[in-house]
Parts: structure tokens; C-alpha cells; sequence
């Protein structure tokens, strides 16, 4: 996967290294719920706790069908641990979670690696309300539920584009990044903003996959550049940032040559050659369509590598952010206790009338059973004044 987004070797190596011995010591001697644990840096992060032989560990997820894999892909890879391992089949925001996490509760560490992170998402006014009740009140929630039963230190995960926003997804996760900075005054809280995690569950690139399946096009911008990390990495930042992260800490990748933009059109050229394929650039979708059906009409050349239709457009749609970064010019950095890894410093600081507003705001649209998006929009903006969202009338599920 490595060579796919332009590296030769893993990027938390060093730091990872740096700290086994603590990790191992830590993990081996506490207990940890993990909640969205069955998404792909959710897998990612369990599979970073099993490994290291913790006394307890508890997986929640709605998705019961990514919940057996998850538990297939640990006995396969790992076998068995001496501590309590367990997964539940759960929505985190239902009364049966918090019937489950009452009758426990009993963890050192919590992490929330839950969330709606599709900027597609906000497209239509009921799945964005659904966004804002998964990245920032079931988040809030369950901060509170980890308060309430003496929880040592809660995680969750936030979003590079939670950084000076520009669409619906990353503002969800800037507010909610607000409304942990207040909790922070009553338990331990840390965070993380990475980059595009390769090839993860409903990723353009996790597409391409199933495009190759099912012989379809590939498609994807052609000026769009992002930063990129594995799977495996995204668990370890995420595991980095719960144990050793202080109290407000956000944990990013650090820039350097082994991280780098690239576009999602060199990564599918790269990923076609590597399964034996020649990309065929097309200029249309209709035409992008119709190759499968017409090569089919045509005798197979046997010597020919086969020929593989992409099309590769610009970016039209609303949400898409031109640049990718990892923090402001208003946030404090420490870039020296790690390796490859950067800190944000963040002290206590909200504004507790905003948070209350937007709560009520909130509460009274869903009371009324009646909103429209412009009404979400406006509340984002006020939360965050220098909200960068435009809107440009068009959204991904309109394009191939």
C-alpha cells in the first residue's frame, strides 16, 4: 500500500519504537472501550490494543457484518488474549448503549473513533442533522458517561479539515473539538487530525477496489491533492495520542519528505499498473461507461495489457478544500517530543454561551421536527465565524 501513495516505509516507525516498552506496560495493565471500533481506523485501533495484551478490552459498533470481520481478522492475526475481549453490536447513541455502559463502565481509557466523515454528507438537511448528532452529541455524551464513572482519560478523533474549515464535516468536528475543550475541566482528554487514511471503508480510493470488481471505471479529481496514511498508522497516532497525550493535546502527523501531497489520479494510475492494468483517460462519463460494453464486441488481443478506463475531472463540488492542513497560525505547536509526530497545546478556552446556543438551537429544529440546511448553515457559521463554506449547488452523488 505504501508505494500507492508515494512512500517506502511506514511513517510512526521511529516513535512507535521510541515508546514500545511504555506502550506495552500501559496497555498490558488497562482496561479500554473502544466506540466506532469496527470502522477502519477503529479496526486499526483495536487491533494496536489486542496486540499489546490489555487486561480488558470492549468494541462497540452499529455495523454488526464489519463487527464478526473485525473479530475474524483478530483471531487470524493474532490469536487470543489472557484479558477480557469482547464486541457489542451497538449505536452508540441508543438507549442500549447506555443501559450496557451503565452496567460497566468500568475502563481506564475511552476512545471515540465514531463519526459521519463524509463531506457528502451534508448535502441533504437530515443526514447533515444526523452528522452533527454523531460527531458532536454522541461525543459530548459520552464524555459525560465517562466522567460520571471515573474514566481515567477519554480519546476521540477529529479531522485535519477541522482545521480552519471549509465544509459541513470538518466545522461538525470543530465544534465538537469545542465541546471537549469545556469536558477537559473534569477528565483527561486528548484528540487526534490526521490525514486520508488509504483505501478506508467508503473512501474514494476503497473504490477503486470495488470498481476493479465489479468492472466499472475508475474516477477521481485530478486536481485535488491530499496527504495520505495507512491504516495500521492511523491506529498508531490514535493509540500515541490517547496514552501519552496531555490534557487537551491534538496529535497530527508531521511534515516531512516521507509525507507529501499527491493527487487521487496519480494514486489510481498507480494502483490500475499494479494489478496489471493500463489506464485508458477518458473524456467523458458516458464514454468512461460504455468501454466495457464495447470491448466486449470486440476479439480479445491476448498479447495486450488490458486497458482500463479512468476519467479524471476538477473539483466542482461543495466541500472540497483546496489546500490540507493540520493546524492554524492561532494554534500552539510543539514539534520536539516526537519524531514524526506534531502536537497542538490547547489550554482551556471556550465559550460556554456559544455551546449553550447551539445546543438549544439544535434541540428546538429537532423538537419542530422541521428544518432546512440553511438553518445548519447559519448555526455553523456563528459558531465559527471564519467558516470558509461555499456552496457551490453540486455534491458528489451528482457526479460517476
Amino acid at each position: 500500500m505504501l508505494h500507492l501513495i508515494g512512500r517506502e516505509k511506514e511513517f510512526f516507525t521511529e516513535d512507535i519504537r521510541n515508546h514500545q516498552k511504555e506502550l506495552e506496560r500501559i496497555v498490558s495493565d488497562s482496561r479500554f472501550l473502544v466506540i466506532g471500533g469496527a470502522g477502519s481506523i477503529g479496526q486499526a485501533v483495536t487491533k494496536e490494543i489486542f496486540k499489546r495484551n490489555p487486561k480488558k478490552l470492549h468494541v462497540v459498533d452499529i455495523s454488526e457484518n464489519n463487527m464478526v470481520e473485525l473479530v475474524r481478522d483478530i483471531r487470524s492475526s493474532f490469536g487470543y488474549i489472557t484479558g477480557d475481549f469482547q464486541t457489542f453490536a451497538l449505536d452508540v447513541g441508543s438507549i442500549e448503549y447506555d443501559a450496557f455502559f451503565e452496567a460497566d463502565g468500568k475502563y481506564d481509557y475511552v476512545l471515540n473513533l465514531s463519526a459521519l466523515k463524509h463531506v457528502r454528507s451534508e448535502k441533504d438537511p437530515y443526514t447533515l442533522m444526523r452528522m452533527i448528532d454523531v460527531n458532536i452529541f454522541n461525543t459530548d455524551k459520552t464524555i459525560q458517561q465517562s466522567i460520571n464513572k471515573g474514566v481515567k482519560k477519554y480519546f476521540c478523533v477529529s479531522t485535519d479539515k477541522a482545521a480552519n474549515p471549509v465544509n459541513m464535516m470538518g466545522a461538525s468536528k470543530r465544534i465538537m473539538e469545542m465541546f471537549v475543550n469545556k469536558r477537559s475541566q473534569d477528565i483527561k482528554v486528548s484528540m487526534a487530525r490526521f490525514a486520508n487514511v488509504a483505501f478506508s471503508d467508503g473512501s474514494l480510493m476503497y473504490g477503486f477496489d470495488q470498481r476493479i470488481k465489479k468492472r466499472q471505471p475508475i474516477v477521481a479529481p485530478n486536481d485535488i491533492k491530499r496527504y495520505f496514511v495507512t491504516p495500521k498508522e492511523s491506529g498508531e497516532l490514535c493509540l500515541m495520542s490517547c496514552i501519552f497525550g496531555e490534557n487537551r493535546d491534538i496529535f497530527f502527523p508531521k511534515l516531512n519528505e516521507n509525507l507529501h501531497l499527491i493527487t487521487f489520479s496519480e494514486i489510481a494510475e498507480r494502483y490500475l499498473k499494479a494489478n496489471g492494468y493500463e489506464p485508458h483517460i477518458c473524456e467523458t462519463e458516458e464514454e468512461a461507461r460504455k468501454f466495457f460494453r464495447e470491448k466486449e464486441n470486440k476479439k480479445p488481443v491476448l498479447s495486450a495489457v488490458e486497458a482500463w478506463p479512468c476519467l479524471f475531472t476538477e473539483s466542482n463540488t461543495t466541500g472540497e478544500k483546496d489546500i490540507e492542513e493540520f493546524y492554524t497560525d492561532k494554534e500552539t505547536l510543539n514539534m520536539e517530543s516526537f519524531e514524526n509526530i506534531g502536537v497542538i497545546k490547547n489550554e482551556l478556552n471556550y465559550e460556554n454561551k456559544k455551546l449553550e446556543l447551539f445546543s438549544a438551537t439544535i434541540s428546538n429544529l429537532k423538537k419542530a421536527k422541521s428544518w432546512a440546511k440553511e438553518d445548519l448553515v447559519e448555526l455553523f457559521f456563528q459558531m465559527i465565524p471564519d467558516f470558509g463554506h461555499m456552496e457551490k449547488g453540486k455534491y458528489l452523488d451528482g457526479k460517476m
